[in-house]
């Protein structure tokens, strides 16, 4: 082990002061992504898993669905099988931000881990020995749901005892475009594996690539809570007091409030497959579809390679805003498209705003929050990126049979304008909030 990793715990393993002034950047090197935070060691390896993982997760994500549909030949168990394993990483994602708050981070990354690759390996092997069976498919999809839900406030809490404050942000746009370009990456690789390899070896895939990401954690160093938190069990109570400290901390609570308002009321992907079918069938229903479900990731992967010329941004609060409604604006004008190419143009540069929405906002729940709250901090964090699109499902689909796709989607984009600037002028805590 080298010595970055036996130093104290509670400081990030590095020398560096954070605010040191560094050398402006010229050239391409100002458009760039930030690579400070990979010069971390310990932060380096829990990148470097997520790059395994991101792409190895998407393949089970296809491979689920695919095996449901195969088995059922009904899209409504699809969507069952969905919610099938909401309702376990609502509850264990709130349950694990507690958990990452009273016991050593690092410990509980290998305990969630391990149980993912498990998980995975008994996917694999349903699926190798033609089980075909729904219930053991949704039961398996609840139980790794449930170790996300655990898994991911450790994450996502330990990156601020790995790097300095002023490199939260590059290291959230590190991550996300990491995360988004296996939302790319991982499906289309699927489509090219399942008829060349099969479905079963997509869930061994995945397990393997989970091998790799609990050999990193291993390597990180020990991240105990910094009081006595270590003294506390973590049940309803823990849970209650994450609530009230974002009630007590305006900034964490708009910060969620941003994120509701433009996942719920401006996430347009529920009415992809009508706009496919109907506005765009010219240029090929399934080139249609393909088209809008990627150009919101591939637009995030840009904003990600393009980062450096915002990352290092201090006004955290105004980045927030102006991100939130330019993804609102830019949703508006899809919604007013009916040229495809613009259409997944305006897509992508939702995409771009939103990278920039989840750097700025990740950044505020990591620098606001104190170290024994973030694990919950976390946790609300996870329920909401992951609880907002799926209202926006319900919302946009009602929305468009009622009114139509366009409409519905034009509407929501400058729902999520009208109320951002609503929030952003009665609150000057977020317009204020900066490093």
């Amino acid at each position: 082990m080298d010595t970055s990793e036996s130093t104290d715990s509670s400081t990030p393993p590095h020398t560096e002061d954070a605010d040191e002034p560094k050398p402006p950047r010229s050239g391409w090197r100002r458009w760039a992504m930030d690579t400070r935070p990979l010069r971390r060691p310990a932060f380096r390896r829990l990148w470097s898993s997520t790059i395994v993982t991101a792409v190895g997760s998407q393949l089970t994500a296809v491979a689920v669905p695919k095996q449901i549909y195969d088995i059922t030949g009904s899209s409504a168990w699809v969507g069952y099988a969905s919610l099938a394993g909401l309702l376990p990483m609502v509850v264990f994602a709130l349950w694990g931000g507690a958990v990452a708050d009273t016991m050593d981070r690092r410990r509980l990354l290998l305990i969630t881990n391990s149980g993912i690759a498990v998980t995975s390996l008994l996917f694999w092997l349903q699926a190798a020995v033609r089980l075909d069976s729904v219930v053991v498919l949704m039961v398996l999809l609840a139980v790794q749901q449930a170790f996300f839900g655990l898994n991911a406030p450790a994450r996502n809490a330990s990156i601020a005892r790995l790097v300095p404050a002023g490199e939260l942000p590059a290291a959230n746009a590190l991550g996300s475009t990491v995360m988004q370009t296996g939302l790319v990456a991982g499906p289309l690789l699927a489509g090219a594996l399942i008829p060349v390899i099969g479905l079963p070896e997509l869930y061994l895939i995945d397990a393997v690539a989970l091998c790799v990401t609990v050999w990193a954690v291993l390597r990180l160093p020990p991240l105990p809570p910094l009081t006595d938190a270590a003294r506390r069990r973590a049940g309803v109570r823990e849970i209650a007091a994450g609530f009230r400290y974002i009630s007590g901390h305006k900034v964490l609570l708009l910060s969620f409030l941003a994120d509701i308002i433009a996942m719920v009321c401006g996430m347009p992907r529920a009415l992809f497959p009508q706009l496919a079918a109907e506005t765009y069938a010219p240029y090929g229903e399934g080139v249609a579809l393909g088209l809008l479900f990627a150009a919101i990731p591939i637009g995030a992967v840009v904003g990600g390679l393009l980062s450096g010329t915002f990352s290092r941004a201090r006004r955290h609060g105004w980045m927030v805003i102006g991100a939130v409604t330019a993804w609102g604006a830019a949703v508006a004008g899809f919604g007013l498209s009916r040229s495809l190419w613009i259409a997944v143009a305006f897509l992508a540069a939702a995409g771009i705003a939103d990278m920039v929405s989840m750097v700025f906002r990740g950044a505020i729940l990591l620098s606001a929050a104190t170290d024994d709250m973030r694990g919950r901090m976390q946790g609300v964090f996870t329920v909401v990126v992951a609880g907002g699109p799926r209202l926006a499902d319900v919302l946009h689909g009602t929305a468009g049979s009622a009114f139509g796709p366009r409409a519905a989607v034009t509407g929501g984009g400058l729902l999520v304008v009208a109320l951002m600037l609503a929030l952003a002028a009665a609150a000057p805590a977020l317009r204020g909030y900066r490093v």
